[in-house]
């Protein structure tokens, strides 16, 4: 009895077990599912990132704002200033009342003592171009190649890039970029910047801001990607005057002067105060002795090593299509300050001229800004105004003359509402009108 309890005892010990069977289905779905959670955790870490890491960077590394750029107005030398034109008593010298009398003799001598040697040799010639190689060679460290990079595809299928060149010149550093001003209308159309430096490095760089109407644009070069040799040997070419009683002065053309980069010559200006005809604008160019290319490109710059025209062919007329001509830098100051600070320029859309005296006098049109035309579509023509309008006051600036006009304009916005008042001429004679318009783009 006792032997078949202890026999039961051990076969009970002996039993085995049996694994419950491995639900394969439900294990692949499990493992999906865990799958698919750690994808969505990762991508919502992945976006919460994203969106928190400019916050946090900003608040451990703020990011240093570019300094505002301006360009102080220079202040032309043979310009006499009112206070000039005064003289205090102790400049005042009495007249003699009779004219002092020389001999013959007394007056040969007077002669022979001011008389001066103005024989001059070949070292004396030598000493003066040296001198205005020097005032070049400066200046050429901040003159650059601004390259257009476009990508096309060929007849076979084949992609190919293409490039195109200009001249520009190193004018600001806001302390964040170094700032380039060039005229791209050539290389506008480009997929791609790069900038070649007189040291022979290049750098990619891309548009900041542009104006339609001239063609400048403002090309940025991040400070921190430029070597610092390169950085030490650019320095902003400060802005001149170009203004009147400059025919004659002796200039140099810098950049592409005659189509080859690099290219450097000398001459003097041959006129001033040619009009330039654009909208919203009182642009001047200047021509000088220079024989050039159609091509040329560049900057104009005076003995004292200042920018006084940014080189532009497209004004010449027929009769005088090879010789450097350059758009003056009087009234493009504005404009290069506004492009370097990332502001647009504001379009309004009309032609003008200066009220004379002989028309207001004679025919009543009273002083402001005469309109002569204006552009199609338009915000100016959309607005209502005509031509043979008299603008007399924009916001509470008033207006005597176009130049007053072009100045008011260059300190408004885009999409800005202007309110404008004008005089316009009716049968009982020129009557005052209000009119708002909101600027746009060209």
């Amino acid at each position: 009895m006792e032997e078949n309890k202890s026999q039961d005892n051990t076969d009970f010990m002996m039993e085995r077990i049996k694994q419950r069977p491995l639900n394969r289905k439900k294990l692949i779905r499990r493992t999906l599912v865990t799958a698919a959670m750690a994808v969505i955790f990762g991508m919502v870490a992945c976006f919460t990132f994203l969106l928190l890491e400019p916050v946090i960077s900003n608040r451990l590394y703020p990011e240093e704002e570019p300094q505002t750029v301006v360009f102080v107005e220079e202040t032309e030398e043979n310009e006499i200033l009112p206070e000039d034109m005064i003289a205090d008593d102790s400049q005042m010298q009495p007249e003699p009342t009779e004219p002092p009398t020389l001999e013959d003799e007394q007056i040969a001598q007077v002669i022979s003592e001011m008389e001066l040697d103005l024989d001059l040799g070949v070292e004396d010639y030598l000493s003066l171009v040296n001198s205005v190689e020097e005032i070049a060679k400066e200046a050429r460290k901040s003159i650059v190649s601004v390259v257009g990079v476009t990508s096309d595809i060929g007849w076979l299928d084949n992609e190919y890039e293409s490039e195109g060149a200009v001249s520009g010149a190193v004018v600001a550093d806001n302390g964040k970029e170094l700032l380039i001003l060039a005229n791209i209308s050539s290389i506008k159309g480009a997929d791609s910047l790069k900038v070649a430096f007189a040291d022979g490095e290049e750098y990619q760089a891309a548009l900041k801001k542009k104006d339609n109407n001239t063609g400048l644009g403002i090309i940025a070069i991040p400070k921190a990607t430029i070597q610092k040799t390169t950085l030490e040997m650019a320095k902003g070419i400060p802005l001149g005057a170009s203004g009147a009683n400059l025919v004659g002065n002796p200039i140099i053309a810098m950049g592409r002067p005659v189509g080859t980069e690099g290219s450097l010559c000398f001459g003097s200006i041959t006129s001033e105060g040619n009009a330039i005809r654009l909208p919203d604008s009182g642009y001047k160019y200047m021509t000088t002795d220079i024989y050039g290319s159609n091509n040329a490109s560049g900057v104009l710059i005076n003995l004292k090593g200042q920018i006084i025209g940014i080189i532009d062919m497209s004004y010449n007329s027929a009769d005088i299509r090879n010789l450097v001509s350059a758009v003056g830098i009087n009234e493009l100051r504005k404009v290069v300050e506004k492009l370097s600070n990332d502001s647009s320029i504001a379009y309004f859309g009309v032609y003008g001229v200066d009220v004379t005296e002989k028309a207001n006098q004679e025919l009543g049109v009273p002083f402001g800004a005469y309109i002569t035309e204006i552009d199609m579509d338009s915000p100016a023509m959309n607005a209502g105004i005509q031509s043979g309008d008299v603008i007399i006051r924009i916001r509470e600036n008033e207006i005597n003359n176009y130049q007053d006009l072009v100045n008011a304009l260059l300190s408004e916005e885009p999409e800005r509402e202007l309110p404008i008042e004008l005089m316009r001429q009716g049968p009982d004679g020129y009557t005052e009108m209000k009119v708002d318009v909101t600027l746009g783009i060209k």
